[in-house]
C-alpha cells in the first residue's frame, strides 16, 4: 500500500482512537504514574489497543511500536526496517489540565526516516497529515482540508514567532531565546507545536528538553511534506529513527522552514 492510499484509514484509525480518548476525557479518570514516573491515563490505553489493532489489520506486515508497548516490543524494533511508530496519547499533561492541547500521533518509518504521519487533536477535531512526495494537510472540523506550508523565514531578527512548550520550558530553552530577543513565544502543548510550524503559523521551535521518537515521528513527516525541517540542534542533521540501540530518546532539536544564521 502506498503512502498515499494509507491517509484515509490511518486518519480513520486516528479519528476512532479520538472518540475512545474523547469518552473517557469527559470523565474524572484515574492517572497512575509509570517506571518513568510520566502519568498514565486509561486514555493512552484505550487509543494505543484502537490504534495497534487497527494497524495490524490494515497493514499486517508492518510492525507497530507503541509508546504503551510491552519492553519485549521495545527490544524487537531493533530489527525493524519499516514499522509503524505511534504515540496514542502525546501531551497526556495536557490531557490532565484538560485544555485539549493533546494528540493522537502516528507515523510510518521507513530506514530510519518518517515517511508518512497523521496528527489528529481530538478536542478540536482537527487533523494533520503529510507523507513524503506528496505534501501535507490540514482537516479541520468543517470536513475542509487544506494543503499547508511552512513559513518564509524571517530576514532578520525582528518578527518571529517561535513555540514553546506548555509544560517544559526548560533553563535551556530561556538561554535559546537569548538570541532572538524580540521574538514573540507560543506556548502550545504535544506535537501540535510542530503542526504549527508546518502551517506556517510559527517560524521556529527549538526543544531543549527530553522527547522520545514516538513523541515527534509524525509531526516531523508532516513538517517535511511542509517543506521544513526537523534537525538535531548539536548537528543540523534531520532527526533519524530507530537508530540508536540503547534508547529512544531524541536529542535537542529545532524546528524550522530554513537554517537561520539568527539562531545557529
Amino acid at each position: 500500500m502506498q503512502t498515499k492510499e494509507l491517509s484515509a484509514p490511518v486518519s480513520t484509525l486516528a479519528r476512532k482512537a479520538g472518540a475512545a480518548v474523547m469518552d473517557i476525557y469527559q470523565t474524572d479518570f484515574a492517572i497512575y504514574d509509570k517506571s518513568d514516573n510520566s502519568p498514565l491515563t486509561e486514555a493512552d490505553m484505550a487509543a494505543h489497543r484502537v490504534l495497534t489493532e487497527g494497524l495490524q489489520a490494515l497493514t499486517p506486515n508492518i510492525p507497530a511500536l507503541s509508546e504503551e508497548s510491552s519492553d519485549a516490543i521495545k527490544k524487537e524494533r531493533l530489527n525493524w526496517q519499516t514499522f509503524w511508530l505511534i504515540d496514542p496519547l502525546d501531551g497526556t499533561k495536557e490531557f490532565i489540565k484538560k485544555n485539549g492541547e493533546f494528540t493522537i500521533n502516528v507515523a510510518l518509518i521507513e530506514n530510519g526516516e518518517p515517511v508518512f504521519g497523521v496528527v489528529y487533536a481530538p478536542a478540536i477535531d482537527t487533523l494533520y497529515w503529510g507523507a513524503k512526495g506528496i505534501g501535507a494537510y490540514k482537516e479541520s472540523k468543517q470536513g475542509d482540508s487544506q494543503a499547508i506550508a511552512v513559513a518564509a523565514t524571517p530576514k532578520n531578527n525582528t518578527g518571529w514567532q517561535v513555540v514553546g512548550s506548555r509544560s517544559h520550558q526548560s533553563e535551556a530553552f530561556k538561554t535559546f531565546m537569548k538570541r532572538l530577543p524580540e521574538a514573540e513565544i507560543v506556548a502550545m502543548g504535544s506535537s501540535l507545536k510542530l503542526c504549527l510550524v508546518a502551517e506556517g503559523h510559527a517560524d521556529l521551535y527549538p526543544r531543549l528538553s527530553p522527547t522520545c521518537e514516538w513523541d515527534t515521528a509524525a509531526a516531523h513527516a508532516i513538517v517535511m511534506a511542509a517543506g521544513g525541517l526537523v534537525l538535531n540542534l548539536e548537528t543540523l542533521k534531520p532527526l533519524t529513527y530507530n537508530q540508536n540501540p540503547n534508547s529512544l530518546l531524541n536529542p535537542h532539536f529545532i524546528v524550522c522552514p530554513a537554517i537561520s544564521p539568527y539562531w545557529a
